[in-house]
C-alpha cells in the first residue's frame, strides 16, 4: 500500500530556493507562525515585526531581525500577517505597496468580499498576490465546504463550531472600553446555531452592565446568543482548544440523502499558523491579485514538485 505522506525527497530540498517569510504581530499566531515556519523545509524567516521592536523580545526570536517596520527587513517575499482582524486591511495594503505579498486569517465572514476587491486593485497595481481569510474558518473549512458542494449540488450543510475559544471574538472583546481581560467560548448548540460565553475581568471603574451591551452589540456577537460573565480571573479559564462539526447532506445527480460530515478537534493557534504558512507558499505561485483559499489550487499549499505530489496523492 502507498504511504498517505511522504517527505519531500533529498535532492528536491537541496534545490528548493527558499521562501523569506516575514511575521507581522507577535501574539499567539505569531509564535505558533514561527514554530510553522521553522518546520517548514522551503521557508526561512526573514524577521519579525512588533509594536516593541527588538525591546523585551522572547528568548526564541534571538536569533531573527526583530523591529518595527517591515521595511527595516531585507528581501521579504511573503508577509504572514499575525494581526488582529479589524487591521488586517491597513497593514496588507502598506504591505502590498512595497511588492511584498501578503496572506491573513480575516475572519469577519461578512466582510471578506469587500476585503477581497479592495485588496485585489492593491495588489495588482504593485505585482503583488494577497490571500485572505486563510486560517481554518473561514480559511481550510471554506475549502471542505466547496468540495461537498460540488458532489452534492443540492442540500443543506451545517457548520457547528467548538466548543472552544474563538481568537477573533476574545480579540473583539479585549478591544471594548472597560474589559481588562477577556476570552469568548463558542458553544455549538446544533444545525449551525452557536452560543457565545464571554467571560470578562473589568477595568476598575466600569459598569458591568454597560460593557457587556457593548460587547453584545458588536459585530462578532449581535447575531448570537451572548451570555457575558464577570469572573476574578480568565486565564484560569484559558483553553486553546477547538473543533468543527461540518455536515452536508444532499443530492448527487438525482440521487437523495447522500450524507458527509467531518470532524476535527485542534489547537486553534497552532492551526490558523500551519494554514497561513502554507498558504504563504501558495501565494508565491499565483498571478498577481486577491484571493480567497477556495480559489487556490490545494495542491499549491504544498512543498516541492507537483509530479511528486500527484503520484503520491491521487
Amino acid at each position: 500500500m502507498r504511504p498517505y505522506y511522504r517527505k519531500l525527497t533529498t535532492k528536491t530540498e537541496k534545490s528548493m530556493k527558499k521562501v523569506r517569510a516575514a511575521i507581522v504581530g507577535y501574539g499567539n499566531i505569531g509564535h505558533y507562525v514561527l514554530q510553522a515556519l521553522q518546520a517548514a523545509p522551503d521557508f526561512e524567516v526573514a524577521g519579525v515585526v512588533r509594536r516593541a521592536g527588538a525591546e523585551n523580545r522572547p528568548a526564541e526570536l534571538n536569533e531573527y531581525p526583530v523591529v518595527k517596520d517591515i521595511k527595516e527587513l531585507n528581501d521579504v517575499d511573503v508577509a504572514i500577517l499575525c494581526t488582529p482582524t479589524r487591521s488586517v486591511e491597513k497593514y496588507a495594503k502598506e504591505i502590498l505597496a512595497l511588492g511584498i505579498h501578503t496572506v491573513d486569517s480575516f475572519d469577519i465572514h461578512t466582510g471578506i468580499a469587500d476585503l477581497r476587491r479592495t485588496l485585489d486593485a492593491e495588489a495588482k497595481a504593485h505585482q503583488a498576490v494577497s490571500i485572505i481569510s486563510a486560517g481554518w474558518d473561514p480559511g481550510s473549512d471554506s475549502v471542505v465546504r466547496t468540495l461537498l458542494e460540488a458532489i452534492a449540488p443540492k442540500g443543506i450543510t451545517y457548520t457547528n463550531f467548538g466548543p472552544g475559544m474563538s481568537m477573533g471574538h476574545t480579540v473583539a472583546v479585549k478591544a471594548v472600553e472597560g474589559v481588562k481581560a477577556a476570552l469568548s467560548m463558542t458553544i455549538p448548540t446544533g444545525t449551525g446555531i452557536h452560543r457565545r460565553m464571554v467571560y470578562i475581568e473589568l477595568e476598575e471603574g466600569y459598569d458591568f452592565d454597560q460593557v457587556a451591551a457593548a460587547i453584545k452589540a458588536d459585530p462578532y456577537f449581535v447575531n448570537d446568543e451572548t451570555h457575558v460573565k464577570l469572573v476574578p480571573s480568565v486565564d484560569a479559564l484559558l483553553d486553546m482548544g477547538h473543533g468543527v462539526n461540518l455536515t452536508r447532506k444532499g443530492v448527487s445527480g438525482k440521487t437523495q440523502n447522500q450524507l458527509f460530515e467531518f470532524n476535527m478537534r485542534i489547537n486553534n493557534p497552532a492551526l490558523t499558523a500551519q494554514v497561513l504558512v502554507c498558504v504563504a507558499r501558495a501565494a508565491m505561485r499565483q498571478q498577481p491579485g486577491c484571493y480567497t483559499m477556495i480559489e487556490i489550487p490545494v495542491i499549491d499549499l504544498l512543498p516541492g514538485e507537483r509530479e511528486e505530489w500527484i503520484s503520491h496523492l491521487v
